[in-house]
């Protein structure tokens, strides 16, 4: 065989392996969307009227004011990337705390328009967007200086990367902190949000953190997501709270996590604003108003079930939701099974497309 007959014969099977590359990722992707159920882009036309969690069987009663913080930081120190406040932190807990009896404000340490981060949006945050009253709160933030701390039953820092620039070393911030918790009121931060107790110190001389259970956004998280984080950022939340004598409480990544800690109620991330908040209203004395669960969480409490207890236990879950018509968001197990992919967890992935395929067939049988 000649030396040119050898190289065809070597370019034609290169030529023909790519091409069932090609064909075997077109397929697999045309397969992986199929799992994946369009939007309701009706959803988007949500307006604060058509939200039963807050219309109906409404708490008429006064019960004081909660104060909301969120950051005035636009980009992330020297790397430009661009941030803010997360949308969904805020206004998932702004109509958690007005649906149980609180006016809300909301401040930001400058005051004014507050940058902002909008991702994943639910129909409370359309509605949010759409909330005339609320809207007029986010353009116009109280500023901190300007705030008196005995206002308030609570204080809920909202999160977001911003956070982690201007709240840390905020003296308002710590003067307030230190007011409300010292008079038994509660404190609450999600995220990013606990950047703003890390510098608090007590009278006693203690750091408010320090022997307290504490939750917020974890390395790991941090890490997958930014490999430079420890440049970018002045510190790494969770190395900050640790250092600070706190004892860190993890959960899963990128799933609800929240630490409860007398009047100290702290979230992972922004899957833990519904069970932040609701949290919040019962360190505050009342049972939080009853609430129709999200298909979103439902999601969630699958996953939780399927990194505690396996895949089979998992699937009994999504038998049971679906026979009770409670919906499931199956975007969140593919936005999992891609995280497993970005930490190596090919055993997760596989398993997880397992999920998302399983969920599809029960919902189409019920």
């Amino acid at each position: 065989m000649s030396k040119k007959s050898k190289k065809f014969r070597v370019l034609k099977w290169i030529g023909l392996t790519l091409i069932t590359l090609i064909l075997l990722i077109v397929g697999f992707g045309v397969w992986f969307m199929s799992l994946i159920p369009s939007s309701d882009k009706t959803i988007k036309n949500t307006t604060v009227n058509d939200l039963t969690y807050l219309t109906e069987n409404r708490i008429l009663k006064d019960r004081g004011k909660i104060l909301t913080v969120v950051t005035s930081i636009d980009s992330m120190g020297i790397s430009g990337k661009s941030t803010g406040y997360e949308l969904t932190e805020l206004s998932r807990a702004y109509y958690v705390f007005e649906a149980n009896g609180f006016e809300v404000d909301v401040a930001s340490p400058k005051g004014g328009k507050a940058p902002v981060v909008i991702d994943d949006l639910g129909p409370f945050d359309y509605a949010f967007l759409k909330d005339e009253k609320a809207k007029s709160k986010i353009n116009n933030t109280l500023k901190l200086t300007d705030i008196k701390a005995d206002d308030y039953e609570a204080i809920y820092f909202v999160g977001g990367k911003g956070a982690m620039f201007d709240f840390p070393n905020n003296k308002s911030i710590h003067k307030i902190v230190k007011n409300l918790y010292e008079n038994n009121k509660v404190v609450g931060a999600i995220c990013h949000g606990p950047a703003a107790l890390v510098n608090v110190t007590l009278n006693n001389g203690f750091p408010l953190i320090k022997g307290k259970t504490i939750s917020s956004f974890t390395n790991k998280e941090e890490l997958l997501l930014i490999a430079d984080a420890k440049t970018i950022f002045p510190f790494l939340l969770q190395d900050k709270i640790t250092a600070q004598g706190a004892n860190f409480n993890e959960g899963e990544m990128y799933l609800n996590k929240v630490s409860v800690d007398k009047n100290i109620v702290t979230g992972q991330n922004p899957w833990s604003t519904w069970s932040i908040a609701e949290n919040m209203i019962q360190q505050l004395g009342y049972k939080p108003k009853t609430r129709k669960i999200t298909d979103e969480e439902n999601a969630i409490n699958v996953l939780l079930q399927y990194h505690k207890y396996g895949k089979s236990k998992a699937k009994e879950m999504i038998t049971t939701m679906y026979n009770n018509n409670k919906p499931m968001n199956r975007v969140l197990f593919a936005e999992h099974s891609i995280v497993s992919v970005m930490k190596g967890e090919i055993g997760d992935f596989y398993n997880l497309l397992g999920l998302i395929s399983f969920a599809k067939k029960v919902q189409e049988n019920n």
